[in-house]
Formats: structure tokens, sequence, C-alpha cells
């Protein structure tokens, strides 16, 4: 892992960066991406998601909505760690994401920049502000294979 990552600020400064300025942010009207709406029940996030497959790859994803610093931030950096990716590599990718949150044993190497979530799961009221766009992709990716 990159010792940068490492350090708090410098995470702190990464997921403001991802805030401000989300990677893969806007929708596309192309009818060949997949997409899902999620919204949480108990805060301002709402987000459109979209997954392009192309040839059994995560070829796109794109965002938009409303969202709070985490859930920005974390849609926008696993978004950008699952492009290019095979399905099945983002899937782990998201799985691997998931067992960090929930503070079980997992492949920091793997998660990149996502590693700056590793405390969240010590903060019960952040857990599904760092998940909702996550849980989309994840719901996404799901639903490419099962056609």
């Amino acid at each position: 892992m990159n010792e940068l990552l490492k350090n708090p600020e410098i995470l702190r400064q990464l997921i403001m960066e991802h805030y401000k300025n989300p990677l893969n942010h806007g929708l596309s009207e192309d009818p060949a991406y997949h997409s899902r709406h999620m919204a949480a029940e108990s805060c301002i996030d709402d987000l459109h998601l979209q997954v392009k497959i192309t040839e059994g790859l995560v070829s796109d994803v794109r965002f938009d909505g409303t969202a709070c610093t985490i859930s920005t931030a974390s849609t926008s950096i696993i978004g950008e760690l699952i492009k290019g990716k095979t399905v099945e590599q983002a899937r782990n990718i998201i799985k691997e994401y998931y067992k960090m949150i929930n503070q079980e044993v997992y492949d920091a190497d793997l998660l990149e920049e996502a590693y700056a979530f590793n405390t969240v799961g010590k903060q019960a009221n952040r857990i599904n502000c760092a998940k909702i766009g996550i849980d989309g992709f994840y719901q996404l990716l799901q639903e490419s294979e099962d056609e």
C-alpha cells in the first residue's frame, strides 16, 4: 500500500477532493447503461448510478444526485476503481470494501484510494453513507451478470 495513504491528513484531503470534484459524475443517455436509483431514508443521500458493461468489462460508470461528503467521495473512488475491470474483479473489489467497512480482515492493496474509508466502520452513523453508492454499483454488476 502507498505509504501516503496511511497519513490521516492525506486521507481527509483525498475524500474532500473526491467530494468537490467527483470522478465519473453526470449521467449518460446511452441505453446500454444499467441504471439504479439509491436513496437513504434518514439523510440527503439520493444517487442515480449507471454501469456500462462491454464484453465482460466495466467499461464505464456514472453517477449523479445529492449526497454527503462520504457518499459522494466513496462513490467517486469506487467507481473509478472498478472501471476497466472485469465484472468479477469489480465485485471482488466491492466485497473487500465491504469487509473493510465491516471491520473484517481485508486486502488494503486491492482497495487503493478506497482505503480512505477504513475508519468509517467505527462510526455507525456513517456506514450507510459509505455504502449507498457502492451498494448500487454492486447491484448493477449483479444485474448485468444475470442477463
